[in-house]
């Protein structure tokens, strides 16, 4: 299992020269297994993948998190939607209110975008996931819903020996008060147990966050406690602020060198870095 990160920035793009080292497409993910390549999330990120997608077969499968713009403004631009040869499937979560298909059909149609949903020409196979488990190729996948505004899942992925866990969008309880309440009622915490790269929401600064609470993502001091609580191997700062430079990102990171652990390692995610798992 080959995990390539893709998208590493939250909320808006942010590609210019003070961003470029950590990167500024949105959230992406690529995971390819033998044959077989899926997608966590379709941001801006998603178009570095067109290039490869004839190496696979004609299936596709895209994982989304959930449906705001930043982690599906890509969706429309992937290659693959548009030909006819090629089955795609979808996954998202589920809503009490309106289908996955009616909310992708609400972003996809004008006047947001000038091509209908229904109107791409692949075979779309959509499915509506909330504490949910299934397998992709020889891949285990769990989803469940976590701390988010708006319906939004987390996933592990396993391989039978090896974790990956990917929480982009994520605020493990409203405050810093929450680690009191014990592992159970921190929401992800079952997701990112004991993974071996996690892949976790970072984009405020302990400065920031205070005037952020319930906005639905982390600290990075809240990320690495977060990795840590859970015993995860390595853990990978994700959705980067776009506001933040990357000399910026660099000096936040290091002011938080006393937070990390032996057991832990941490490292800001890069756009474009591989990580392989066995």
């Amino acid at each position: 299992m080959k995990v390539r990160i893709l998208g590493t920035r939250g909320s808006l793009p942010s590609t210019n020269p003070q961003t470029h080292r950590y990167g500024g497409n949105t959230a992406c993910i690529e995971v390819t297994n033998d044959d077989q390549l899926f997608i966590l999330d379709a941001g801006t990120g998603v178009l570095k993948i067109e290039d490869e997608t004839t190496t696979f077969q004609n299936r596709y499968d895209i994982l989304l998190t959930h449906l705001h713009i930043d982690h599906i403004q890509g969706l429309g631009f992937f290659k693959p939607l548009f030909n006819p040869k090629n089955e795609v499937h979808i996954w998202g979560p589920a809503s009490s209110s309106r289908s996955l298909q009616n909310r992708l059909n609400r972003y996809l149609s004008p006047p947001l975008f000038p091509v209908h949903f229904r109107e791409l020409p692949c075979e779309k196979v959509l499915h509506e996931i909330s504490r949910s488990s299934f397998s992709i190729a020889n891949l285990q996948v769990e989803a469940e819903y976590i701390n988010h505004p708006g319906p939004t899942v987390g996933y592990r992925i396993t391989n039978g020996e090896s974790v990956f866990t990917y929480l982009p969008d994520h605020e493990p309880f409203l405050g810093n008060r929450g680690w009191n309440l014990g592992k159970r009622w921190i929401s992800g915490m079952g997701l990112a147990y004991k993974a071996d790269i996690l892949i976790h929401d970072s984009q405020y600064t302990s400065t920031e966050y205070p005037t952020k609470i319930g906005w639905g993502h982390s600290s990075i001091e809240q990320a690495i406690r977060f990795a840590s609580e859970a015993e995860a191997k390595k853990l990978l700062l994700f959705h980067h602020d776009p506001n933040h430079t990357d000399e910026q990102l660099e000096y936040i990171y290091q002011s938080y060198a006393g937070f990390k652990s032996d057991e832990l390692e941490v490292e800001l995610a890069i756009e474009g870095s591989v990580f392989n798992l066995r």
